[in-house]
């Protein structure tokens, strides 16, 4: 009888030991709760969504709502204090920046990744191998509008054929970065193009028209690369396709960039908000490979770190 009592008791003493332990390993993690609202460009979606999966394994109490307004429409709601965080395939403008003055938002501009604006044709296209930069001026400047209308007016060994143009809104911050690169001017293009926020629709459109050409961030071709046929551009020196080494080290240009996300003052004083983009611009590296774009040098992404943390110290 000793025997078993003693037994019971070390069982005991043990059981509590292990809840103690498991208790003290609870404590060491603050566990957060609250809404963070997110919304901007569709080209940073799939990272802030893959950040976002991967945060609710550490904080499943915070909810993480993240819309598609393109970069234009979410700085819209940013400057009216509508959204904690604005996903941006482009740097601020001046008038969103004047926006922000008028409703007293400031705000911080934080690098996540690079981006290569993919340029698209119909995998029955069997004509195009790639593009210079004034053929691709040729066709989008708005001059082109009525007039550029088939294939053989860019090369005359090309089709008799009507170019089918697919492009994304003009709320896109890729429609801006691609005019501004590629046309001389930001927001300034041929209207007669199907446009679309959604780039799965342009993915639709391009596949399933013969003489469709198309463009739009990189990853969203990663994904639909069996649909489509990615053609590289001349740079100047020679033709280049864009991949994780081209965009990252810049020989893929003009079309490559950085994408970002911007947080306001007000929301550094909600936790959930804080922890969220601290852990975004810690794994936003991973994530953003694993998702089909490329990612920041370690350095720069350290400097973002130490820019949020100053932003967050001078805004409590």
């Amino acid at each position: 009888m000793k025997k078993q009592i003693l037994i019971m008791l070390v069982a005991v003493i043990a059981l509590s030991c292990g809840e103690n332990k498991k208790s003290s390993e609870s404590s060491n993690s603050e566990m957060l709760s609250g809404t963070i609202q997110v919304d901007g460009s569709s080209t940073v979606f799939p990272v802030t969504e893959a950040v976002a999966e991967e945060y609710r394994t550490e904080q499943p109490d915070v909810k993480v709502t993240i819309g598609v307004s393109g970069t234009g429409g979410g700085f819209k709601k940013f400057s009216r204090g509508e959204t904690n965080i604005s996903n941006a395939s482009r740097p601020i403008k001046d008038i969103e920046i004047e926006a922000c003055k008028e409703n007293n938002i400031t705000y911080v501009e934080l690098e996540v990744a690079y981006d290569g604006l993919a340029v698209l044709v119909n995998p029955e296209n069997t004509w195009v191998d790639s593009f210079t930069i004034e053929e691709l001026k040729k066709i989008w400047e708005p001059a082109a509008q009525g007039k550029i209308m088939k294939w053989n007016q860019i090369r005359p060994e090309w089709p008799n054929e009507e170019i089918h143009l697919f492009g994304p809104g003009v709320a896109s911050g890729t429609y801006d970065y691609f005019t501004e690169a590629i046309v001389g001017k930001s927001g300034s293009s041929r209207g007669d193009f199907t446009a679309s926020e959604d780039d799965h629709v342009l993915v639709q459109g391009i596949a399933g028209d013969k003489y469709s050409l198309g463009f739009f961030g990189l990853a969203y071709y990663t994904e639909n690369a069996d649909k489509l046929t990615l053609i590289g551009v001349h740079n100047g020196t020679e033709v280049v396709k864009p991949t994780l080494e081209t965009v990252s080290n810049g020989t893929y240009k003009p079309l490559s960039r950085p994408l970002f996300i911007y947080v306001n003052s007000t929301s550094v004083k909600s936790p959930e908000v804080v922890d969220f983009v601290n852990f975004y611009l810690n794994n936003a590296g991973e994530l953003a490979e694993d998702v089909g774009y490329i990612p920041l040098p370690t350095d720069i992404y350290k400097k973002q770190i130490e820019n949020f943390k100053t932003f967050v110290e001078s805004n409590k």
